[in-house]
């Protein structure tokens, strides 16, 4: 599936073999935003917001999450830019299409939400809101399960630098940094440097958003989510800090924002911004782990794939409006008066 020259391969930490599997965990990834943007264009979907240009520090998390259900397994609170993620745990990429379409099939809220914004009971990813960081507040509950029950399990949170600003922010680090009640929190910044459309330079007096960090006696870490290796080994040693210290720690990624903040500014390619996945496959081709030919296949077969799942999604019925007031509590079916 790939060659590797010993004298170009030094260069990467990793091994090849899990190279490749990032490299193709990051192509369809961006496949599958590309066609979700695609489907808001044609009106087969009401609003887009996702996470192209974040692949490189997504994907590496994705694949070091210890997946399963209940307090023994990770629990992700997650925001909206986090397909990659997901996708890099098992997601299948269906399962994004029909949220969009919100047909009766969406698999994470039967139609019932926006874009990215999943649910999986049996993973521990706790339900996307749409209302702006409250997952930093709701990690809370998780982490002091996790830190009565003991185990390895940890609770993983991420947002946006803008979302920094919001209170349920700063409660997370009070919370997680108590002396001798410390909270098996990893907290996660995605830096794009943009807010919707508001600069980081204009709303920050910090230097670096880990500097909130360091007041609360949190160990912490600033790094280019842009570099797919500087990523693996960066969540790996968050992870391996929390799992066994259990103690918060917090990555503050720097990333590119790639289509704009959402479907509201447009959702078109920024040509300026620094492509994770072109820096990574010109990586791997100077490397000799993978050529351009392979990698250009990649692309093909999962623009093939996910167009083949647009054309059956489109198929497939909307919900019934007699379920409009269905699960608004938990368990309830029809009007509750």
């Amino acid at each position: 599936m790939y060659a590797a020259s010993p004298m170009k391969k030094s260069k990467f930490r990793l091994e090849p073999k899990r190279l490749v599997q990032i490299h193709d965990l990051m192509v369809k990834s961006r496949v599958l935003e590309e066609r979700l943007i695609r489907m808001y264009k044609q009106s087969d979907g009401y609003f887009w917001i996702g996470g192209p240009g974040e692949e490189s520090f997504n994907v590496p998390l994705g694949l070091q999450v210890l997946k399963g259900q209940g307090v023994e397994y990770d629990y992700l609170h997650l925001h909206y830019r986090s397909s990659a993620i997901l996708t890099a745990m098992g997601m299948d990429p269906i399962g994004p299409i029909r949220q969009m379409k919100s047909v009766a099939l969406d698999p994470f809220s039967g139609g019932r939400n926006f874009g990215n914004h999943y649910s999986i009971h049996d993973w521990n990813v706790v339900p996307v809101t749409s209302t702006i960081e409250t997952q930093y507040a709701s990690a809370i509950g998780t982490a002091i399960a996790q830190k009565r029950h003991g185990g390895k399990g940890i609770s993983i949170v991420n947002g946006g630098d803008a979302g920094t600003a919001e209170g349920e922010f700063a409660s997370c680090l009070i919370w997680a940094s108590r002396p001798k009640q410390e909270l098996p929190i990893l907290i996660i910044v995605t830096n794009n440097q943009f807010g919707i459309s508001t600069p980081a330079a204009t709303q920050h007096g910090e230097h670096k958003i880990i500097d909130r960090a360091k007041a609360f006696n949190i160990k912490a870490a600033s790094i280019n989510g842009n570099d797919t290796e500087e990523s693996w080994f960066a969540i790996k040693e968050a992870m391996e800090y929390v799992r066994k210290e259990r103690k918060p720690f917090m990555i503050e990624a720097r990333v590119s924002r790639l289509y704009g903040h959402s479907s509201a500014t447009g959702a078109n390619y920024i040509s300026g911004e620094v492509d994770c996945l072109v820096d990574f496959e010109k990586e791997l081709e100077d490397g000799a782990v993978l050529t351009r030919k392979q990698m250009e296949k990649t692309r093909e077969q999962y623009s093939d794939q996910m167009l083949a799942m647009w054309q059956q999604v489109r198929q497939e019925p909307l919900p019934e409006p007699s379920t409009i007031y269905d699960h608004i509590y938990y368990g309830q079916k029809g009007r509750y008066w």
